[in-house]
């Protein structure tokens, strides 16, 4: 599922593509916004049927090796314990699986190739062949085995994060919160299941995507006011001198401020100062938080942050 850190990341990627382009057009930035979402989910479903393509693959290459004209003793007795992993199966076999992915035109079909080299860098990877290897079997051993070789391996293949960065520019910042879905997707696998439950992209109480929505239209509709808070607060920085990823963080921040009375100021504060540390200079995050702790109070004082709920109201 969408956190609110991950939607703060999409709005500033999405505003950083509004603020560089010269006709600023809302409309266009609101839709890149939807579409950054739904790329999310793409690429979530993406990595779930990587992972059940293996199981093909690794069949296909015990029939190779039984139809070699002179097969070795390896070829004619295979470990087909990749093969038989319960959960594997379960992906490989999953109809929620095959049916999200042809809703969403998610799917390997144009990317052979690479999948095939993902898996032959599997198959000299450390954790497939302590798994091989291993006399342990059991639901739980082929779960815990199949997650490591997914996390240490099949995300991190450099030829899967070169296409990353070529297919989307989201992709890359998506990468963990997609991957860290997918894990708890297979760890939701109990033994005797046949199908596997999808996460929803979305809680079932819409908090989140009201949040993004809200955040996203309050920080353009305050912005020009927002600008004159921070020219007043770095009053020994021209406007134009300050990084446009820091004005941009600093904007956000305080439209969230002013906007959405139930989140904590220091919450708030925090949130953007890490995201400086990621996406801007690395003196950013100090500039930042001196600047937004002084107009933060300066706005409670005015009566222009208000907070509501219990033990935010000072």
């Amino acid at each position: 599922m969408l956190n609110r850190r991950h939607l703060r990341i999409k709005i500033l990627q999405v505003l950083f593509g509004y603020y560089q382009d010269e006709e600023r057009d809302v409309v266009r930035a609101r839709k890149a916004l939807d579409h950054s979402t739904i790329k999310m989910q793409e690429l979530y479903l993406m990595l779930l049927d990587m992972v059940g393509s293996m199981q093909a693959l690794a069949i296909d290459r015990i029939e190779a090796g039984y139809k070699k004209q002179l097969p070795s003793p390896e070829d004619l007795n295979p470990n087909t314990k990749f093969v038989t992993n319960k959960p594997l199966r379960v992906l490989a076999n999953s109809k929620n699986l095959k049916k999200a992915c042809e809703s969403t035109g998610v799917g390997w079909a144009n990317r052979q190739e690479l999948l095939r080299a993902i898996f032959k860098g599997m198959l000299d990877n450390e954790e497939y062949q302590e798994y091989m290897a291993n006399d342990d079997r059991g639901f739980q051993v082929d779960r815990e085995s199949l997650v490591r070789m997914f996390r240490k391996h099949m995300v991190n293949f450099d030829l899967f994060q070169d296409m990353l960065e070529e297919e989307s520019i989201f992709w890359v910042d998506d990468l963990d919160l997609a991957a860290s879905m997918a894990i708890k997707t297979i760890k939701t696998i109990k033994e005797g299941d046949e199908d596997v439950e999808l996460l929803p992209l979305w809680r079932d109480d819409d908090d989140d995507k009201a949040f993004m929505e809200g955040l996203f239209t309050q920080t353009l509709a305050l912005g020009e006011a927002s600008e004159g808070h921070i020219k007043e607060g770095a009053q020994n920085w021209e406007l134009e001198r300050i990084a446009t990823t820091d004005r941009i963080l600093m904007k956000m921040a305080l439209a969230e401020a002013q906007t959405f009375d139930s989140i904590p100021l220091k919450v708030t504060l925090n949130e953007y100062i890490e995201l400086s540390k990621y996406y801007s200079t690395p003196k950013s995050h100090g500039f930042i938080n001196g600047i937004l702790d002084q107009l933060f109070t300066q706005l409670k004082e005015s009566g222009g942050i208000k907070k509501v709920g219990r033990g935010l109201i000072e």
